[in-house]
């Protein structure tokens, strides 16, 4: 599974050894991402990933993962690519190769002492995927091996547009009854519909499932879909569940309405939107200050299950920081605030 820790070990190597330990994936969508460790092989000639340190490269220290986490577009790609899995009938392929001392570009030209070829799955054997097409919801459910029943988890994605599966079915691939739920596509929804309503509507359909256990709900959201987490926990008579997780997101964009007009607030601050060097946008600034009015944010104190929320102190996307000092404020009962420095293509998480 993808998130199954990598056993890397190099053997053979002379002692005290410099190499280049790299990772190179091709996504869908054809462009490529890589990630690199340059390690010193111990008396015996060997490198071991799983203790060894990393002196250099996309990640240092000891980093079992780092080879996936630290992953980014290889020098000369096309600008603001994301990586994400859309067929979950197929793997993610990477390569993994040894180099020759501590290397840090050229690798496709350069020769590599050895290689092998990785497959990592979303998907466990067994899981069922079930189109949801009911009552005017749309989204995909997945259904773990076994006769349940399953505790449910709603998992809503950010922004932008498209059905994204993946996250639901690795959930999925650990015992949860997991649905992505679709409610951003223009083409298949109209936004004007995409109200609170919907999303009770998502979550009685998810819950009254004869697999799910109806005791055991859960919400997941992440970056706007956090913002929908808030808002439906705190005020939704029919949403009520046991725990939430979000990710990436704030409270200080209340989710009152249809979507399109939620969004289309959204539009009318970017004018506040500045520029770095870099010419990447940087929005976390349109929800600054964090207002002390409780008229312009979701009222937390309402939401009456525990919340974890998992934020990168680095998000330049959202001010997830501050949001979260906001929310201790806020009489929120049970919160649960985790971040770490973990340096990832902009966002620190």
């Amino acid at each position: 599974m993808v998130d199954e820790k990598f056993q890397v070990v190099i053997k053979n190597l002379l002692p005290n050894q410099e190499v280049t330990l790299h990772s190179l994936h091709q996504s869908e969508d054809k462009d490529c991402w890589e990630a690199f460790g340059h390690y010193i092989s111990d008396e015996h000639g060997t490198v071991t990933v799983a203790k060894d340190e990393s002196l250099g490269g996309t990640y240092e220290g000891t980093e079992q993962m780092g080879l996936l986490w630290s992953l980014r577009p290889v020098p000369g790609s096309r600008p603001a690519i994301r990586l994400r899995k859309t067929n979950l009938l197929t793997p993610m392929v990477v390569n993994i190769s040894v180099y020759s001392g501590h290397t840090s570009q050229g690798f496709s030209q350069t020769s590599a002492l050895a290689t092998t070829v990785t497959e990592r799955w979303y998907m466990a054997p067994g899981v069922q995927r079930v189109d949801i097409r009911e009552n005017g919801v749309q989204g995909t459910l997945f259904l773990p091996p076994g006769p349940g029943p399953y505790p449910g988890v709603l998992d809503l994605w950010g922004g932008s547009a498209g059905l994204i599966e993946y996250r639901s079915a690795l959930l999925a691939s650990h015992g949860f009854a997991c649905m992505a739920l679709e409610y951003t596509t223009p083409a298949k929804l109209k936004k004007t519909d995409v109200n609170n309503t919907y999303f009770e509507k998502a979550y009685k359909i998810l819950q009254n499932h004869p697999l799910v256990q109806k005791d055991k709900m859960a919400m997941l959201g992440l970056c706007f879909g956090s913002a929908i987490t808030f808002s439906m926990t705190a005020y939704s008579s029919v949403i009520k569940p046991q725990c939430c997780v979000c990710i990436s997101g704030s409270h200080v964009v209340p989710v009152d309405k249809c979507i399109f007009e939620v969004l289309e607030d959204m539009k009318r601050r970017m004018g506040k939107v500045p520029v770095n060097e870099d010419n990447h946008l940087i929005h976390r600034d349109t929800i600054l200050p964090i207002p002390s009015d409780p008229d312009l944010k979701v009222d937390a104190g309402r939401i009456k299950c525990p919340i974890m929320l998992v934020n990168g102190t680095d998000d330049q996307n959202w001010a997830t920081v501050e949001s979260a000092q906001d929310l201790s404020c806020c009489g929120v009962d049970k919160l649960n605030h985790m971040h770490t420095l973990k340096k990832t293509h902009g966002r620190r998480f």
